[in-house]
């Protein structure tokens, strides 16, 4: 990673997209680690791994590195972080990689130190095509059915724009810390109705008392 915050990046992406892997029965992550395609590429150490990539129907579990060959196929999703010495290799030479060797069939870049050089491309008979923008400003992934967009907010005490999945809707995958916010809210909400609930039936039981007592008080007058 050439910053903290390309690390970080690379983290939130899999940290969001692990939880909607885990609910399927395939598919994997994996991000900065060596992608083999080729016995040649082997000896010649000539091509490091993409910053992000997903592969579905596929068996879970861990690997050291990906080997095209030995899985029995390639990436279906890669996103390369740019940054100054990379931005010139990832949109040509890894670009074509991608395209004419291991068929990703979606490819997607964005820089974290300049949010608007962000981009993505689909494989359509074997050549990448830009893919367009939704009228929310989203990059749709056909292929996880999800959509990347660009949200301006502090992930690990940095504030900037950062690239997270979310659903068709318009859902964010949450992080680990959204997941705790958002059930500490749903604990303090339930608590509050719990509060509300109780003091209602308190209220209750003192206006019950009280008609007992206008009630009695009325009985023994007639008396």
């Amino acid at each position: 990673m050439e910053t903290a915050r390309h690390r970080q990046q690379m983290f939130l992406l899999l940290e969001t997209l692990q939880p909607w892997l885990d609910q399927r029965p395939d598919g994997y992550a994996g991000g900065n680690m060596f992608l083999y395609f080729s016995l040649a590429q082997v000896r010649h150490q000539d091509f490091r791994g993409p910053d992000f990539f997903a592969v579905l129907e596929v068996p879970k579990g861990e690997r050291k590195s990906w080997v095209v060959w030995e899985e029995g196929k390639g990436p279906d999703v890669v996103i390369e972080l740019l940054s100054e010495s990379t931005a010139t290799s990832d949109k040509t030479e890894k670009k074509l990689i991608y395209q004419n060797q291991l068929k990703v069939a979606e490819y997607f870049w964005f820089d974290p130190f300049n949010p608007n050089d962000w981009a993505g491309f689909g494989l359509q008979q074997g050549v990448y095509a830009p893919l367009t923008p939704d009228d929310q400003g989203r990059l749709l992934s056909r292929c996880l059915d999800l959509a990347l967009v660009r949200r301006h907010e502090v992930y690990e005490g940095v504030e900037a724009t950062w690239l997270r999945w979310a659903t068709p809707a318009g859902e964010l995958l949450p992080t680990k810390d959204e997941k705790l916010n958002t059930a500490e809210q749903r604990a303090e909400t339930a608590e509050q109705r719990a509060e509300t609930a109780e003091q209602r039936a308190a209220a209750a039981e003192t206006e019950i008392t009280r008609l007992r007592a206008l009630l009695a008080g009325s009985t023994t007058s007639h008396l």
